[in-house]
């Protein structure tokens, strides 16, 4: 069950109050009720005032001492703080919200036991002894919460602050490292999309050229083609013209003479 916020005016005190004083008070605050549960237990055999006078005075010191408790707390609370993770944080704010109640209820105790001396009947004493059991037992509680603060949260701890300390460096170093790295991610994305966009630029300028080398290449193979077609239409023409102009030769006849018989001779 979660207690209701609870937060009561800060006290200025004439003097300061050192730090790591919270845990030998603690020792008071959860003996002394300890103690008068036991005491108020043998008076209800005893029935002697003496004790019933011990028992009150006892209160009234732990009363006292639980002031103590959340003045010192309230100090070593603010130091052990920030080197605290997030569930050690809010153990710490659950831990001075019960002590908060327990310091007031230390006061209730006092109160009922007052009334439980001047109101000589049973019920009164039983409803007395009552209190003084839950207030115990918030007690206890409270000393294994701030246990629990110092040995699995490390609160106040010298050791554990100085690790807390270091790893808190460490991660401020590892923020600066990322940010650099982030930053050389920019420039090497920035320098590669500068790299893409000269290499498209080059390319269209290699395309472009190569068109235009076609382009004039086909230019000059057209001009050839029409001078060559332009010299051969003019050879046929000079052809044409000389043909003209040398007539054919006349081809005369010439005639063989006949052939003249040969004679032999026989003797």
């Amino acid at each position: 069950m979660e207690l209701p916020a609870l937060k009561l005016p800060q006290i200025q005190l004439p003097f300061d109050i050192p730090v790591l004083a919270h845990p030998p008070v603690d020792h008071f605050v959860i003996a002394i009720p300890i103690l008068v549960l036991i005491i108020e237990l043998i008076n209800l055999v005893a029935k002697k005032r003496a004790i019933g006078t011990i028992s009150f005075v006892l209160l009234i010191i732990g009363m006292v001492a639980a002031i103590a408790a959340y003045l010192t707390g309230t100090v070593d609370g603010k130091e052990a703080f920030d080197a605290l993770t997030q569930a050690g944080q809010d153990e710490l704010k659950e831990h001075k919200l019960l002590g908060t109640y327990l310091m007031l209820a230390s006061a209730v105790v006092v109160i009922f036991k007052m009334l439980s001396a001047m109101i000589q009947r049973g019920i009164m004493k039983a409803l007395f002894l009552l209190v003084l059991v839950v207030f115990v037992a918030g007690i206890l509680k409270q000393g294994k919460d701030g246990g629990e603060l110092v040995y699995k949260y490390g609160a106040n701890v010298e050791r554990v602050a100085d690790l807390d300390s270091e790893l808190f460096d460490a991660k401020e170093e590892l923020d600066e490292a990322n940010e650099a790295l982030e930053g050389l991610k920019e420039k090497m994305k920035s320098a590669t999309q500068e790299a893409t966009q000269k290499v498209e630029a080059a390319k269209a300028a290699a395309v472009e050229a190569v068109d235009e080398a076609v382009k004039k290449g086909a230019e000059v193979m057209d001009s050839v083609k029409e001078g060559a077609a332009e010299a051969v239409d003019a050879v046929k023409e000079k052809a044409a013209e000389m043909t003209q102009e040398t007539p054919a030769p006349e081809i005369e006849k010439v005639t063989s003479p006949a052939p003249q018989p040969v004679h032999v001779e026989t003797h």
